[in-house]
């Protein structure tokens, strides 16, 4: 019955191999969960799902292909003898019709519903599917779960076909870890921690655990030892495109500057409008007062440091390849020559691209810019930037 659910999976690009779904079997068979599809959800997540980013569509999987199926008692479900009055009234519809509270007067009003599903869950010794009494699913009786009765109190399920509430894997709480959808800040941070390189320098303050019981093994005596802490060696240089079309992106660079700032110690950052040229600046609002010269950036800063550029790149394609093909000012050299000069001095550099990816072929600019680049231009959302890392990461 579980091979639909596999193939499903499969067909929805979460990456399941046999040898986990062969997992799931034997936690089944070892008893792990019995009569708990709450139990089941958690082991088959736990057996089949390896990476967070895969967990939205499997909850959307597993709704789908197990819709209708629930455990009110059972091993670790409910206590139906010691059900508090105070969660029974939390279960009670909060919206309903003017209809439908005519109808719950059909059980003798609110109490004497509440009353009468604590003596069911009381009388009732096992998981019930269909029929009008009993609590369970896709049946009739006013308790339960996927079925109607205008007057019922829904059990394990908060939305359904009648739109009122849902079981965890239908709360989607993982939808924004899916590797499609665009970046938070929390997220920027994961996928930079790959961007890390831990070396030891500094003063040897941290205690060195390992050291010290080999030491104090040795001596005979308790020999703390110490050593330098570790850092993240990476050096890092961000450009940011600001101003025009990157208005609209204006949230997402920020929370990828906010990510970035947190993670690397050795950061440097500055600001271009469109396409890099023979000025940068470090404050908008002193733009055109405190320009630093692009020679100086280059100079300064040695090809240790990887560098991002981030922006749509959406623009003329004369800013990229003409003198005085800036919008702002006269540029005696094309932008093309910078960014070449960027790239020689940085072989580790890369293009953040905050616009949809399926529009960028119908960009000349970007096709440009991605030339250029030797089409290392990724998108910001998850899968990109952990393709943009890892293509820092590399040896040039």
């Amino acid at each position: 019955m579980f091979i639909p659910f596999f193939l499903e999976l499969k067909a929805a690009r979460v990456p399941v191999s046999l040898r986990e779904y062969l997992s799931l079997l034997e936690g089944l068979e070892a008893g792990l969960v019995e009569y708990d599809v709450e139990g089941f959800y958690y082991l088959a997540r736990a057996a089949l799902v390896k990476d967070e980013r895969h967990i939205d569509r499997f909850d959307q999987v597993f709704a789908h292909v197990f819709e209708g199926l629930d455990a009110v008692t059972g091993e670790g479900g409910i206590d139906a003898a010691n059900l508090p009055e105070e969660w029974l009234r939390r279960l009670a519809e909060k919206h309903l019709t003017e209809d439908e509270k005519k109808l719950v007067e059909a059980l003798g009003g609110f109490d004497k519903l509440m009353e009468t599903l604590k003596q069911r869950l009381e009388e009732q010794k096992g998981r019930h599917q269909g029929g009008s009494k009993w609590i369970g699913t896709a049946g009739t009786s006013p308790f339960g779960a996927y079925g109607y009765n205008p007057e019922g109190v829904r059990i394990g399920q908060d939305e359904s076909r009648h739109r009122r509430a849902v079981k965890v894997w239908d709360k989607r709480e993982f939808r924004n870890f899916d590797d499609s959808v665009e970046l938070g800040t929390r997220n920027i941070k994961v996928a930079l921690k790959r961007l890390r390189r831990w070396v030891r320098e500094g003063a040897a303050e941290e205690l060195d655990l390992p050291g010290t019981i080999h030491a104090t093994a040795e001596h005979g005596y308790l020999d703390v030892q110490t050593r330098p802490e570790r850092r993240n060696a990476v050096k890092l240089l961000m450009f940011f495109d600001v101003g025009g079309s990157m208005d609209d992106h204006i949230k997402i660079v920020e929370e990828l500057f906010s990510a970035a700032r947190a993670e690397f110690r050795q950061l440097e950052y500055f600001y271009f409008h469109n396409c890099l040229y023979e000025g940068v600046w470090k404050d908008n609002r002193r733009r055109h007062a405190e320009v630093i010269p692009t020679f100086d950036v280059l100079h300064r800063y040695g090809p240790d440091y990887k560098a991002i550029f981030v922006g749509d790149a959406s623009m003329s394609p004369y800013e990229i390849a003409h003198p005085g093909g800036s919008v702002e000012h006269w540029n005696a050299e094309a932008g093309a020559v910078w960014l070449q000069r960027a790239l020689q001095q940085w072989p580790s550099t890369i293009w953040l691209n905050p616009g949809a990816e399926r529009l960028w072929p119908y960009t000349h600019s970007i096709s440009m810019i991605r030339e250029i680049f030797g089409d290392r231009m990724f998108p910001l959302t998850l899968t990109g930037l952990e393709a943009a890392t890892k293509a820092l990461s590399r040896k040039h």
